[in-house]
């Protein structure tokens, strides 16, 4: 099967996209894993099929697969991917700065800014409400406390390890997150860094930890783990994202790290949330949708044999 494609990255987490607007594509997961593969193939996170859209409110479908052929609910730096390559190929007018994107977790709706060539350089998605009901996310660990709307909700509740106990919010934004805040890298145990000297989230050993609770059976769907911190400039964090370990930059990632951060009275409003591959701006009030705004860029097109 020959195939053509685009290379696209939202804050260096990529992704192969390939049209699919006949619907005729079904990758097994072997192919999956052959085009992310970073040696013997493209190299992604995960490959993304642009399929025609299930209803008349949706410009088209995202359809995303995860780096191990897994199936995801929805990712954010996908979205605003799958926004670019749309808008970059003439799909929507580009007077209304607005399309819908249908995905597995919803319709997604984006605004958008160009380039003078007409070329998407940020978008704003809205992500929906957050998920905060156990059973919603999902989680096996019970509600321990309510959100601003009443909402039962899971706010660092315990989990053990080989290193200790580690405390998580529990938010699902179309796929479940995890999302522990670290006040003091100190007190960890040395094992857990890569250099022990100088303990910090940038030298946390995530793919162990966030291996480790990915698959823990407080979470029957696996999740996406995030260890995060508060600085000067906001909130920084790393994730372990379920289905294909470390990443540059997980959009769902860091709007469940957001909102956890209000849950548990550490920002409120908005903040800008850094990751390992860029920054983005996330908004909140605390009932309303989560938005998210930033970059995404295309790398380069191809054509790939299967």
């Amino acid at each position: 099967m020959k195939l053509e494609f685009a290379k696209l990255n939202g804050l260096g987490n990529d992704f192969v996209f390939i049209d699919d607007l006949s619907h005729e594509i079904q990758l097994s997961d072997e192919q999956v894993r052959r085009l992310c593969d970073r040696h013997f193939g493209i190299g992604a996170d995960g490959v993304i099929l642009v399929r025609p859209p299930k209803d008349d409110r949706s410009l088209a479908y995202m359809h995303y697969i995860n780096a191990d052929g897994s199936l995801a609910q929805m990712c954010g730096n996908g979205v605003r991917c799958f926004a670019k390559y749309l808008i970059d190929r003439g799909f929507t007018p580009l007077d209304e700065r607005m399309l819908t994107a249908g995905t597995m977790a919803g319709d997604r709706q984006i605004r958008f800014t160009v380039d003078d060539e007409g070329k998407m350089l940020t978008a704003t998605v809205d992500m929906g409400q957050p998920i905060l009901e156990p059973q919603l996310i999902p989680t096996a660990l019970p509600a321990n406390a309510a959100a601003p709307d009443g909402a039962p909700c899971v706010i660092e509740a315990p989990l053990g390890s080989p290193w200790g106990s580690f405390r998580f919010t529990c938010v699902s934004m179309g796929n479940p997150h995890a999302v522990c805040f670290v006040e003091d890298w100190e007190v960890l145990p040395d094992a857990l860094f890569a250099d022990p000297e100088e303990k910090s989230l940038d030298t946390l050993l995530i793919q162990d930890v966030g291996a480790f609770f990915e698959s823990d059976t407080a979470f029957p769907e696996k999740a996406n783990i995030e260890f995060a911190c508060l600085t000067s400039e906001g909130i920084a964090m790393r994730v372990y994202e379920r289905g294909c370990g470390e990443t540059l930059a997980c959009g769902t990632g860091a709007c469940a790290t957001f909102v956890a951060a209000v849950l548990t009275h550490r920002a409120a409003g908005s903040a800008t949330v850094s990751l390992k591959g860029g920054d983005l701006l996330i908004q909140w009030d605390g009932r309303g949708s989560v938005l998210m705004t930033g970059p995404a860029e295309e790398s380069f097109t191809g054509t790939v044999v299967l």
